[in-house]
């Protein structure tokens, strides 16, 4: 069984030198990231570049039909928003990014953020490392939907937001775990009891679900495993330290 990461900072921001953390730091504010919040729109305008702390984040694809399904998943090893500088109209959202685990974040306005971008080439080489992790998500999450089945993947989601948690109890309903997956609430029901079956899992009407972290791995395919060891590699967790002080917004943010 693989152990989980400590959650102690943003691991990007956290490989930063000082001289070019210092470029942000001034800049960014602590906010509170609640659960189900929207924080980004696809289509919509662009205000900030978040740094989650803690929590998870994921990005949505909505199909024509009204379906949706997960592409990735991001928290303190990534950031939503900061590829905005790499072209494109920089204002305009090109995903739908929806919390689902709560937890905090570094936000800065995507104005700073592309300056300090423009002047660093070390935050150019962590926007950089975020994107190859990105799109080494969009690959691996395009094969799972389409080799493995349903049962695996939901182990596999599960893990992935467990990973993005503290202690062992998610809270997700159905109709969330049917949005992640694609999948109709029918069939999610299914699957949770196949979960429960094999002891990976205990869930309640409230949407508590309680993992068993060595089992629901055996329940999970391979592409966990790959695709944690691969996001380590690409942002390494060694590099985080709880060194960035930031000024703490009076209100929650809530999408």
């Amino acid at each position: 069984m693989m152990e989980r990461p400590a959650s102690v900072g943003n691991r990007l921001l956290a490989a930063l030198p000082s001289k070019d953390l210092a470029l942000l730091a001034p800049h960014l504010q602590k906010v509170s990231l609640e659960q189900d919040a929207v924080v980004a729109q696809s289509g919509d305008r662009r205000d900030h570049v978040y740094f989650p702390h803690s929590g998870a984040i994921s990005f949505m694809l909505g199909l024509p039909n009204g379906e949706t399904i997960a592409t990735a998943v991001i928290g303190r090893e990534g950031a939503l928003g900061a590829l905005s500088v790499l072209g494109g109209n920089p204002s305009l959202s090109s995903v739908t990014a929806v919390v689902r685990v709560g937890g905090t974040a570094s936000q800065i306005s995507v104005a700073r953020f592309q300056a300090a971008y423009m002047g660093s080439s070390a935050i150019r080489h962590v926007v950089q490392a975020h994107t190859r992790s990105i799109l080494m998500q969009f690959q691996h999450v395009a094969a799972c939907n389409g080799l493995h089945p349903v049962e695996a993947r939901m182990a596999r989601w599960l893990l992935h937001l467990h990973d993005r948690t503290e202690g062992n109890i998610l809270s997700l309903t159905q109709e969330t775990l049917s949005q992640l997956l694609g999948v109709r609430r029918t069939t999610v029901t299914q699957e949770v009891a196949k979960l429960r079956a094999l002891g990976a899992i205990r869930s309640d009407r409230r949407g508590l679900i309680e993992i068993d972290r060595g089992r629901l791995e055996q329940a999970s395919c391979e592409c966990y495993d790959v695709m944690r060891r691969q996001t380590d590699q690409i942002v390494p967790d060694d590099a985080a330290r709880p060194r960035l002080h930031v000024a703490s917004g009076d209100e929650p943010h809530g999408g």
